[in-house]
């Protein structure tokens, strides 16, 4: 069964339905109270610096106000449609979760220092998250090239899709130009998401 066509009314007289969104939250609660410490974890430990041959022609210019700005706005489009779609909703919970874990996973297996000429990405919303407002060695895959693609992948309506895409490719540039992320952190990104949003719509089937 699935609840794709369901208002959330309905969806939630079903147990599985139930089940995996409580679960799935209390998961996700969970991951938001452990990587604030993780983070600064991370952030204490000293790791590789890259070559980057992209990076290193690219000089380093602080877009911050753009990445927000299209970040904060597709994220405002993802919950709009997330609270109309129940399976949408589902699916893109457990993937977000597979996505934190693989991100902790990965980040901790690929210690690495920040890109030579990084211009710190301060988010105004990471101090509720991280405890701290700049963090730099989150970097192997790129965590908002991953939110982003995820958005896309699980958006249903096709002009939504195309503009989701058309964001993140947009996000991927701009965190390089800021000199944010490796190439292959932004590379990566999309291969671990979409492994990522599979398993979660594995889960979101009922």
């Amino acid at each position: 069964m699935q609840f794709k066509q369901f208002t959330w009314q309905i969806a939630w007289d079903y147990q599985a339905f139930r089940i995996k969104f409580i679960v799935g939250m209390l998961i996700l609660i969970a991951i938001l109270i452990f990587i604030p410490h993780f983070f600064l974890r991370i952030e204490a430990r000293e790791g590789n610096v890259l070559n980057d041959l992209v990076l290193a022609n690219l000089p380093a210019i602080d877009v911050s106000a753009y990445i927000f700005i299209i970040l904060y706005a597709m994220i405002g489009l993802f919950l709009y449609r997330m609270s109309k779609n129940t399976l949408m909703c589902l699916t893109a919970l457990w993937a977000f979760i597979f996505l934190c874990a693989a991100r902790i996973i990965t980040i901790t297996l690929v210690p690495l220092n920040p890109p030579v000429g990084i211009i710190n990405l301060a988010d105004p919303c990471s101090i509720f998250f991280y405890r701290s407002n700049v963090i730099t060695k989150d970097l192997f895959f790129s965590g908002h090239t991953a939110t982003m693609f995820l958005g896309a992948l699980c958006l249903e309506k096709r002009n939504d899709k195309v503009i989701a895409f058309i964001a993140t490719i947009i996000i991927a540039g701009l965190l390089l130009i800021q000199h944010v992320h490796y190439t292959i952190d932004i590379m990566a990104a999309p291969i671990f998401t979409w492994l990522c949003w599979y398993l979660g719509k594995s889960m979101a089937k009922i």
